[in-house]
């Protein structure tokens, strides 16, 4: 049984329509794999704190799911923790995407009011993974794309398995399409390299 951790993006949650798709899907399969999609806190250190201490109480297979923000801080983890992972249309350097956001910011699906500083934007290069093993990813991009640049991260993650669909938005609308195949992904019990 493998189980699949889903790491939501920047002022989102596990109520959004990827993450209920996704649990969904799992709920309704018959296959016999767990689900996890935990509310990350919205400061970078606090949400990869949140995410690892979840990734060392697993005792079964895990494969990581991230969604933009989400996938930043699955490629972190995955390379911390040697484990596979889904990246839609992941951030690439979201110091610098986010930087326009900084100040007084509300999370519509939690209602959670809170500050982003310069400290936060630090925080999150400090968790760059200094090197990407191209085998542990598979890449789901959209190319009309309204956040991020799809071209980053097909430059970016070179070597790794890229489904790109033409014409797709940043939310991905053909994701439910890609469900089934995650059942074939081969999840890694957790561990440091």
């Amino acid at each position: 049984m493998t189980h699949y951790l889903y790491l939501h993006g920047f002022q989102s949650g596990p109520q959004s329509l990827k993450a209920r798709e996704t649990r969904d899907f799992f709920t309704t399969s018959g296959a016999e794999h767990s689900f996890q999609a935990p509310q990350l806190s919205p400061y970078p250190a606090t949400a990869i704190a949140q995410a690892a201490a979840l990734i060392a109480d697993q005792q079964q297979p895990l494969v990581l799911i991230g969604s933009s923000l989400g996938g930043f801080y699955a490629s972190h983890l995955a390379e911390r923790f040697h484990l596979p992972a889904v990246l839609i249309n992941p951030a690439i350097y979201p110091e610098r995407d986010l930087a326009r956001f900084l100040g007084p910011q509300h999370n519509p699906y939690t209602g959670e009011d809170y500050v982003l500083t310069e400290q936060h934007m630090a925080e999150l290069e400090a968790i760059r993974p200094p090197r990407i093993h191209a085998a542990n990813y598979w890449l789901l991009l959209g190319t009309a794309d309204e956040v991020l640049d799809w071209r980053v991260a097909a430059c970016h993650y070179t070597g790794a398995r890229q489904t790109v669909f033409n014409g797709d938005d940043h939310r991905l609308q053909r994701w439910p399409q890609c469900l089934p195949a995650l059942l074939q992904l081969q999840g890694r019990v957790p561990a440091s390299y």
